[in-house]
């Protein structure tokens, strides 16, 4: 027979269980004192800094590479280049250039470099950017691809593997020499819609008639299914190119396209000029101004 326990005496399976996490949590603190060294004080409190963004909203300098829209071609007389309006580079402060916005009128003559040359296509690119980067420049703008679709019959437009080759080839050229440049990408315009806007023009029709974009502008008039369907052959290949210049981009950590923002503009009247009623006038030129100031100092790239 089992010997009674005296009154208040935990039964003997409790006070076993007891004993054993006593015992615990002494030799835990034991070894905890073991391998801090005692009651040494803890070390000093390490503070993170944030990585500084890549993406610098405030650049110092400007280079421009594209063709007739960033050379300001048929903005202030017919048949010349004005590149002191280019919407990227340029002085007039009427348009505010990029540049004029982001380094002020005195710097941005001293500090920003026009490369783009009239009727560039992508292929060209490539060397443009050599030049470019010859300056050592923060930020460059490209804004090219529309010849690549202006051309004489739609068989002629550039493939879009071929557009692909050439802007990675652009891209590859700038980074061998200035690694840490910004690009900015604008969109190619929609082809289709400049049509739309222009071919009521009756001067607008007649200069499209020397040849002007005939790939998309030629026989303006023409509604027939064979015309629409040209004209939708050239916009999906606009479309294409964008998709090109949106996925290279991406893969840079230091580019940044435009989400499409100058293919999704409605230029009127008014943003185009008045002798050729296709490229931008120094009022459209303002608006591209706008539309890439407002991408280059976003805190995030368009969706």
């Amino acid at each position: 027979m089992p010997t009674p326990r005296p009154p208040g005496t935990p039964p003997r399976g409790a006070a076993l269980r007891a004993g054993a996490a006593a015992l615990t949590l002494a030799l835990t603190g034991v070894l905890a004192g073991c391998g801090s060294g005692g009651s040494a004080p803890p070390g000093p409190e390490v503070k993170r800094v944030p990585a500084a963004p890549v993406w610098n909203r405030s650049p110092a300098s400007v280079a421009a590479v594209g063709d007739s829209i960033t050379r300001g071609f048929d903005a202030c007389a017919v048949l010349a280049d004005c590149p002191e309006v280019s919407w990227a580079t340029g002085t007039d402060d009427g348009v505010r250039s990029l540049a004029y916005r982001l380094l002020g009128a005195p710097a941005a003559a001293e500090k920003s470099w026009n490369h783009a040359v009239t009727g560039s296509r992508m292929a060209d690119l490539p060397e443009q950017m050599e030049r470019a980067a010859q300056e050592k420049p923060e930020l460059v703008t490209v804004m090219a691809g529309a010849n690549d679709a202006c051309r004489d019959t739609p068989e002629q437009m550039t493939s879009v593997a071929s557009f692909r080759t050439s802007f990675e080839s652009a891209v590859r050229t700038l980074r061998a020499a200035a690694p840490k440049a910004q690009v900015y990408v604008a969109s190619v315009p929609d082809l289709k819609r400049l049509w739309s806007t222009g071919r009521g023009n009756p001067l607008g029709r007649q200069i499209w008639k020397l040849g002007l974009c005939a790939s998309m502008l030629g026989d303006a008039q023409d509604m027939s299914a064979e015309a629409r369907q040209r004209r939708a052959t050239v916009y999906d290949r606009v479309v294409a190119y964008n998709g090109v210049l949106a996925e290279v981009c991406a893969k840079d950590a230091r580019c940044r396209y435009d989400g499409g923002a100058v293919f999704d503009y409605r230029f009127t009247g008014k943003q185009l000029s008045h002798w050729d009623w296709f490229h931008p006038s120094k009022d459209g030129q303002g608006e591209l101004a706008d539309i890439a100031y407002r991408n280059v100092t976003a805190a995030r790239p368009p969706a």
